[in-house]
Order: structure tokens, then sequence, then C-alpha cells
């Protein structure tokens, strides 16, 4: 891992790299077209899903055309983290907060990339020493590997085994045999993964009463034990890439994938096939679902990203270890396991030249409550009590008062770190006008001026988005600047189709 003792040092390195890597792999403006035509998320970005994640066009336009080289850009609210890169890959500096522990490790992983070979071999050797192990925990009596078990309730239904051959799957039913071996670790015990911290929140299926035991079959905890006894004792890069990898698959390896039944009852060609569903966003447990082989899972997800890592240029880029550090140095990132407000405190004033983040919006999606799966099984502890949200969960007590209180300290703190000729890039929505309250803070004490809005559609629907119906199916990003400060329009934000200079009307009615 680059610290701050080899920044300086590396400096020359560095540069020399970025030049020969951006000759190979131009770096391509993006401009007011693209962020209206957002892509899909692909290769890198695509690899572990985030609740909420935002396309990157209008995070890049903004870094190419309102920042210089050696300016130091801030998300307060790091999320998925991928606008890291893409400040460090055109040689910003960058400060990321987030009180989610999970999302400073995949930040932390997008900066520092394992080596393709070495990630393979390190995966055939966790594959030598567990693999087995693993599979024989799903082997049927007729000495065959299964792949998914499909549960009704708790009953087990059927059982579908790979072939040896071709594409179709083998179904066969359970017997005594099978029972025996799934009963055989009712009293497992987890190993490695933190105690589960869930509250009453009817909107993600939760309730202060679970724990990962009804999240996954004890053979799937046991599992991925396994996997996780191997993983970390692993350097800190391969490490942090395979506690990821394994993550990304938790999902499919829990009890909340459902079984995909009546498929083309839309169109009247209805299908008996059962297919297998995804894990989507919350804890909905299917009565109809399936328990799927822990090591195809981790295996899958493996190879797409090691097939990520062969396509990848530059793979590690400089972290700073304070904020001190960064300051002295016109490279690296820093990022910080820690609440927005805390930090930013110790920011000097004027010391920012683009603020752009993506807070919560207001109770659409309680973050950490979401991921708590993740960071149980990161280990990671979690302070729920500093997260700025507004949350369903009675026991957390997140009311909108108090979002909005912290919203505006928010506000101001970016105002006092923001330099004279910075731009605050906030993206949100929130369908009730008391929820955009925070934004009074513009008329009364904030040094800071609303210049206008765009809408930012979803880079692609996914199951991860909230797709019910009233469900909010853009963001808006309002433009802030200091209010002595007339930002230049050369590069035409006027021509972002729906640009507007008034506030979204949805934070205006009643």
């Amino acid at each position: 891992m680059w610290t701050t003792s080899s920044v300086a040092k590396n400096e020359n390195l560095y540069n020399t790299l970025d030049i020969a890597i951006n000759i190979k792999f131009p770096m391509a403006a993006t401009t007011v077209k693209d962020i209206s035509n957002p892509d899909t998320y692909k290769g890198l970005y695509s690899f572990h899903k985030y609740w909420g994640k935002k396309p990157t066009e209008s995070i890049s336009f903004f870094i190419q055309n309102y920042t210089s080289i050696t300016d130091i850009v801030l998300d307060p609210f790091l999320g998925s983290g991928l606008i890291s890169r893409e400040c460090l890959s055109q040689k910003r500096r960058f400060i990321g907060i987030d009180i989610n522990p999970f999302s400073v490790e995949h930040t932390k992983f997008l900066l520092e990339l394992p080596e393709a070979t070495s990630f393979r071999e390190t995966f055939k050797s966790v594959e030598t020493n567990i693999k087995q192990k693993i599979n024989d925990t799903y082997r049927t009596s007729n000495g065959k590997i299964a792949s998914h078990y499909l549960w009704n309730g708790k009953n087990l239904s059927k059982i579908w085994i790979k072939p040896e051959v071709g594409r179709s799957r083998i179904e066969i039913e359970p017997n005594e045999f099978d029972w025996e071996n799934f009963n055989s670790f009712s009293q497992y015990s987890v190993r490695n993964i933190r105690e589960a911290i869930f509250f009453t929140n009817s909107r993600i299926n939760s309730n202060n009463q679970m724990s990962i035991y009804d999240l996954f079959t004890s053979r799937s905890l046991h599992n991925i034990d396994l996997i996780l006894d191997e993983v970390k004792t692993l350097p800190d890069t391969l490490k942090r890439a395979f506690l990821l990898t394994l993550t990304s698959s938790s999902g499919q390896m829990s009890s909340m994938v459902f079984a995909i039944t009546n498929r083309g009852k839309a169109k009247k060609q209805v299908s008996n096939k059962i297919e297998v569903g995804s894990w989507v966003i919350g804890y909905w447990r299917p009565h109809l679902h399936f328990e799927i082989n822990v090591w195809n899972c981790f295996e899958s997800r493996a190879n797409k990203l090691h097939k990520t890592l062969l396509n990848i240029g530059r793979r590690e880029h400089p972290q700073c270890e304070s904020i001190n550090r960064l300051l002295e140095s016109t490279q690296g990132a820093l990022i910080l396991n820690e609440d927005c407000l805390s930090v930013m405190k110790t920011i000097p004033e004027k010391t920012i030249k683009l603020i752009c983040t993506d807070p919560p919006h207001s109770d659409r999606i309680p973050y950490l409550e979401l991921s708590e799966m993740w960071n149980s099984i990161l280990n990671e502890k979690v302070c729920f009590e500093k997260e700025i949200i507004v949350s369903n969960a009675k026991e957390r007590n997140k009311k909108k008062d108090e979002y909005i209180k912290q919203m505006k300290l928010f506000i101001n703190e970016a105002s006092r770190v923001l330099t004279d000729e910075g731009i605050f890039l906030m993206y949100f929505n929130a369908r009730d006008k008391q929820s955009w309250r925070f934004l009074e803070v513009l008329e009364n004490s904030s040094d800071l001026n609303f210049v206008g809005t765009f809408p930012m559609e979803y880079s692609a629907n996914s199951v991860v988005q909230d797709n019910r119906k009233g469900g909010l199916k853009t963001d808006y990003v309002l433009v802030l600047v200091k209010k002595r400060f007339n930002i230049k329009f050369q590069h035409r934000l006027d021509e972002i189709p729906g640009w507007s200079a008034s506030l979204p009307k949805v934070g205006l009615e009643p």
C-alpha cells in the first residue's frame, strides 16, 4: 500500500506511470450529452452491489471542467466510492468520508487493486485448501455435489445438480441422507462473523430479534467461515479483495434468493419451470427460496473480478494517513471511516475546490441497516448513533427534525471548507417538503448560493434501486457556489437537459 511516507518519493514515478497509461488509455472528455445519457455500470464498477449507486458521468464532467490538477475534491458521504478513482485518475486529490465501514473498505479496494496474476494464484490456493471441504457439505446420496436446494419454508423440495456435460440441470428428490446432512450443521456457531445488529424496520423486512442465522442456513455459515479462515491470513490488498468478493456474493449465498415461478404470465405463456432469482434490497426472506452452493457463488464472483483485473490499467493510487499529510502533498487520497461532521470540522477553511456528494435522502435508504450483513461478515463495528438519516426503525429514534438539523450543520461546514471559486454538488431527492427543509440554511446562515439543478437518471434499472410503485426514479443534482462567486457558464450547464434555475417543485410542494 502507498502511504504518506512513500507518496513524495514516488511522485515522479506516479506522474510517469500516469503519462504512460493515459497514452495507452486516453481519458475521454465527459460532455453535457453524457450526463443525460449515463452508461450502465461495467467492469470494476459493477463488481459489488450498493444502495442507490449513481452514474459517474456528472461527477467526471465537473471534475474535468471545474477543477484543476492537484485541487482537492471532497465526498463527505462516500457510498460506493466510485468518485475516488475518477478523481485520482485525473490527478486531483481526494477526501472521502463515510460512517459505513463497508463503504470505506470498498473505496480502499478501488484504490489499491491486486495484480490479476497474484489474485488468480491466491484463489487457486484457497480453492485447493477448502473447495472439497465445502463441496462435501453438499454431497448427495449418489455422491454428486448439489448446486441448489429449493426450500418451501422449512421443507426441502428439490435438489439441483450440475451435469458433467451440458447446461441442463439435473433435479432429484431429497431423501433422508440429505436431511441428515443438512441437520448435521444445526448447532453450528459462527467463528469469524460479528454478531449482527438489526432493528425493527418493516420497510426493509427486518426486526430486532433477527440474527445472521435467519439470513443464512447454518451450513452456508459454516462454509462462509471456511472461506474467512483462508482470507483473513492474506496480505492486506489481497485480503480486502477477497473479503469483498465474499460480501459481493453473500446475497446469493443467503436464504433470501427467491424462486421465480410462473414466468411468462403477463404474456399468457406461463412456464412451470422454476428459475433462480436474485437477492434484492432488504432482508426479505421469501417462503419459496434457494440455498445455493457457497463455493459456486464465491468462485463465480472471483472469476468476474479476475477478468476485470486483467483489463485494469492503473491499480494503485497513493493514500495519505491524515488531512495534514494530504494538504502537504500534491496527490493522493484520504479515506476515513467516521461521521462527516466530526471530520469536516478538522479541515481548514477554503481548501476544497469541489464537494460532490450523495447524502442520505431523508428516509429513502437506511444505509447502515442495509449494510449490516456485509459489515458483520467483514467483522467491522458500526456506529449507528452518528448516522445522518431518517429511519423507520423505532429503536433508533432517527426523526426528520434531527436529520434536518444535522444536514444544516453539514451545509454550513461545506460552505466553510469550500474555496471562494469552489462548487458544491449535492445529489438529492425526497417526496415531501419537510425533507427538503435543510435548504433553508442557504437563506439564513450559509455563505452558499443555489445556482441551478438538473435531473439525473439512474444508469440502469436494478433490483438495488427502489422500483416500487411511487418510488422516485431520478435524483436532482443541486449546484451551489459561494455567494460572491459568479460561476462561469463556458461549459454550458444550462444546456444540460432539464437544467433549471429553480429548486425542484417536489421540494416546494406541501
